[in-house]
């Protein structure tokens, strides 16, 4: 059976497109994925002697997208396709704060879950992150507004915390360092936490 002309000039150019696409496909370079979450750390376990709410945290537009977002410059920001947050970053730093404030305080982060008045203190915690800036080889920053409160009590404490870290090259430094940025504004919550537990809302704002 002969084969017409047509399908014989045709073959070798399907040939070449498939091999191009697979060729394509082998050259795509691979997508790596980060944490905020530190690693747990190797400390006996302990009863809980309060709890605390870590909410869900506010996040500005421009950061809360899956890629890591790096300044370029004073007005440039760039995500990278093949770097990214292996969770949502709000809930990336909602975790990692849960994580930084409990091992701190000794205490239980019951968010999401419902308990019962007369139960253990429950200290109900706000974040609004109005800076996440990623600058490679610089520096890793994080400007928050955050908020205490005591579930079943009025008022709040609202204060302002600024963390910056160097970091050195490369993206798991920049991850490390903001991880660094995360347990500075834990610290700060930590203290005020402390101090709300021994003497009532303290009437300043730490100053960690």
């Amino acid at each position: 059976m002969k084969r017409s002309p047509s399908r014989l000039a045709f073959a070798p150019a399907l040939a070449l497109a498939a091999a191009l696409v697979l060729d394509a496909c082998g050259s795509t370079p691979p997508v790596h994925f980060y944490s905020l979450v530190p690693p747990p750390a190797a400390a006996a376990a302990r009863a809980a002697r309060f709890r605390i709410d870590v909410q869900d945290v506010d996040l500005p537009a421009q950061v809360g997208v899956p890629q890591i977002v790096v300044r370029t410059g004073p007005e440039e920001l760039v995500p990278v396709e093949t770097r990214r947050w292996i969770a949502p970053l709000a809930e990336e730093i909602r975790n990692a704060l849960s994580v930084d404030l409990g091992n701190r305080l000794d205490a239980q982060d019951i968010h999401g879950q419902a308990y019962a008045a007369g139960d253990l203190p429950v200290y109900r915690i706000g974040v609004a992150v109005q800076r996440f800036d990623s600058a490679l080889g610089a520096y890793a920053r994080i400007d928050a507004q955050w908020s205490l409160s005591t579930a079943g009590r009025p008022g709040a404490l609202s204060c302002f915390t600024s963390a910056t870290e160097t970091v050195p090259e490369g993206y798991e430094a920049l991850a490390a360092g903001h991880q660094r940025a995360l347990a500075h504004i834990a610290d700060a919550i930590a203290a005020a936490v402390s101090a709300v537990r021994q003497n009532g809302t303290p009437p300043t704002c730490p100053t960690a």
